[in-house]
């Protein structure tokens, strides 16, 4: 017999090598599935992963390329937004440190498997040998000694292994691949790496390091559930689908516009599923739920049957399970996942977006909603898109509103064009008020809604497709919490658009605060008063335009929507990334989506505003269902 062929790597540059011949594939097109490396080095990975990413670089340019990061949970929300721009068939992987630099992933992590989106991360780990305990930022676990703080990714990894001999490492990558690309399971995937472990070398099978395809599959829904959907669908007077992220993942866009338009269902999105269809489809009617429009919720309360398509039914989508008010109301959940398919008791129908929805037309086949119900739903259409033209056109305010400043930007972005966001007031304002007009033109993150996402995630969306203008929309508040990727996109040569929305604060929060009766405490950027020892004195002054200047980006401030109409059309002349801030009255609000949102409310106050909250919460704790 002969002997198996081996090649003498680290495991670090085994990792290294390993992820670069992988593939994807879907619908007979193959994508690379780890187009890059982000990383941030210490002591844990310098040796190891490191000097793998430089050895790769030099000896085989191109094959894993390596970006510098400035903020470990800031290059894992710039892999989770690559991911999702590529439709979760590539992704980015992520190298840190042990001790900080690995829990500062956690957050990142979170948000990764909570939107479904896969991301490999890589953090180090402490001494498997244990012969130099404890080293430098190790945590000691005083009941165990095989416990460190990467532990703490467990719960927040859809996936995760710590390989403390370089023999588990196959096993452990090939797992990895397997979760990255199933599209039911995905999320992060965590693999620690001891730091001593990720310098040891082995000899390692050359089979390991062959090319790999890792088919993406479409799974079919069993005939059954769709005769099931379809005979209740047939008996709906009032259906409406909702159509979440994975209409967009399976790239199910025109299966759902030619199911809508031989149905006659009127389609309403989710904060994932929103560019579905294009914002001024017959049959759109735009976002659902908390921030939703006045047009899809109205549908919404009376719907005798609702139709899920890749959505996992989240309180903001139900309306805290106060949106979908009819009698007897049932559901169609149609997703690849069999967890989110069983939500809601409803007729489960587990498969592939766009098979689901190509397996339902074919059923309905000869059957439609009534004309007057296709009427009704452009009529409602209709009137929510002269709300939101309003909405854009205020004007005649002492300082813009901000859904002027989402008119600005969406008149400014073309078709293609990307917008990017996920926390504060404003994911709930664009949701309502974008006019979406391609699939991957919508970019929120609202699964985790992380503060600090957005310039991240920007950059991320950019990589992903460097042909698009990104436009990054962001709050003070939010780029308080992370802008530093700034940099980063100033080092790369990567060009975002980054509209900076200065209200003082936290006022997203603010206004909810005034819901529960706390009045927005501790939601404004003010010094404290000497007098009242309070938080209630002065604006802060910063110069957000300053902060961005030093950190090499091009920026401006405006003082109206006409500036800022101006400051957008040079800024698509750019090449480099840009900033613009413009200040806006926080106590404006964007139109109302006629919804309710469950936030519990003080059962027992001294205050006023509470106790009259408390009295408003339990009034409306009276319409939530189970959907049981």
């Amino acid at each position: 017999m002969s002997a198996t062929a081996t090649t003498r790597l680290t495991v670090g540059q085994a990792v290294v090598r390993f992820l670069t011949v992988q593939r994807s594939e879907r619908d007979g097109v193959q994508h690379r599935l780890i187009e890059g490396c982000f990383g941030i080095f210490g002591h844990g990975n310098l040796a190891g992963l490191g000097q793998a990413l430089l050895q790769s670089e030099l000896t085989e340019p191109g094959a894993l390329r390596y970006y510098q990061a400035r903020n470990e949970q800031a290059m894992v929300h710039a892999a989770s937004g690559f991911a999702r721009m590529r439709n979760r068939m590539s992704t980015l992987a992520c190298t840190s440190s042990v001790g900080p630099g690995a829990t500062n992933m956690v957050t990142g992590a979170a948000l990764a498997t909570v939107n479904r989106l896969p991301v490999l991360l890589l953090p180090s780990d402490v001494f498997a040998n244990r012969a130099s305990d404890p080293v430098l930022q190790q945590l000691e676990h005083f009941g165990s000694r095989d416990i460190s703080v990467n532990d703490a990714f467990r719960p927040v990894s859809r996936w995760f292994d710590r390989v403390q001999r370089a023999e588990q490492l196959g096993d452990a990558l090939l797992q990895a691949m397997r979760v990255l690309t199933d599209p039911a399971e995905t999320g992060a995937v965590t693999i620690c790496l001891p730091e001593d472990v990720q310098a040891e070398a082995f000899d390692w099978p050359a089979e390991l390091f062959e090319a790999r395809v890792w088919h993406v599959p479409r799974p079919v829904a069993d005939p059954a559930s769709i005769a099931r959907a379809a005979d209740v669908l047939r008996g709906a007077q009032r259906p409406l689908l909702v159509a979440g992220g994975g209409v967009i993942y399976s790239e199910a866009s025109e299966a759902l516009r030619s199911f809508a338009e031989a149905s006659g269902i009127p389609v309403a999105e989710t904060q994932a599923g929103k560019g579905s269809l294009p914002y001024d489809h017959p049959q759109a009617v735009g976002a659902i739920g908390v921030t939703g429009t006045t047009a899809a919720n109205a549908l919404a309360r009376t719907a005798d049957v609702v139709i899920g398509i890749g959505t996992r039914w989240t309180d903001f989508t139900t309306a805290s399970r106060t949106a979908f008010a009819a009698d007897g109301v049932r559901f169609i959940n149609c997703n690849i996942g069999a967890f989110d398919s069983a939500k809601h008791a409803g007729v489960s129908v587990v498969g592939d977006a766009r098979t689901c929805l190509q397996g339902l037309e074919t059923a309905l086949e000869g059957w439609s909603a009534s004309a007057s119900y296709r009427a009704e739903t452009a009529v409602r259409a209709k009137a929510w898109d002269a709300v939101v033209e309003a909405a854009y056109r205020q004007g005649n305010l002492p300082l813009p509103a901000q859904s002027e400043v989402i008119g600005a930007v969406n008149a400014a972005s073309g078709p293609s064009d990307v917008v990017v966001c996920a926390a504060g007031s404003m994911p709930g304002d664009l949701h309502k008020l974008w006019r979406t007009r391609d699939p991957k033109g919508y970019h929120v993150e609202y699964g985790y809604s992380c503060m600090g996402y957005e310039i991240a995630g920007g950059l991320g969306v950019k990589m992903a497709a460097p042909d698009r203008e990104v436009f990054v929309l962001v709050g003070d508040g939010s780029y308080l919490m992370m802008a530093q990727e700034l940099v980063t996109a100033v080092q790369e040569g990567i060009k975002l658009t980054v509209v900076l929305v200065e209200n003082h604060g936290f006022a997203s929060i603010g206004a909810l605060s005034e819901t529960v009766g706390s009045e927005r405490f501790g939601t404004s950027l003010r010094r404290r008063d000497a007098a009242t020892g309070r938080l209630d004195g002065d604006v802060v002054p910063i110069d957000f335009v300053a902060n961005a200047a030093s950190l090499g980006v091009a920026a401006q401030r405006v003082a109206s929507v006409a500036e800022l109409a101006d400051a957008l059309a040079t800024a698509r002349s750019q090449t480099a990334t840009v900033l613009i801030e413009i200040e806006t009255d926080p106590f404006v609000p964007a139109p109302s989506s006629e919804a309710w949102w469950d936030v519990p409310v003080a059962e027992v106050s001294e205050l006023g505003p509470t106790a009259a909250a408390r009295a408003s919460y339990e009034q409306e704790k009276t319409r939530q269902r189970r959907y049981w």
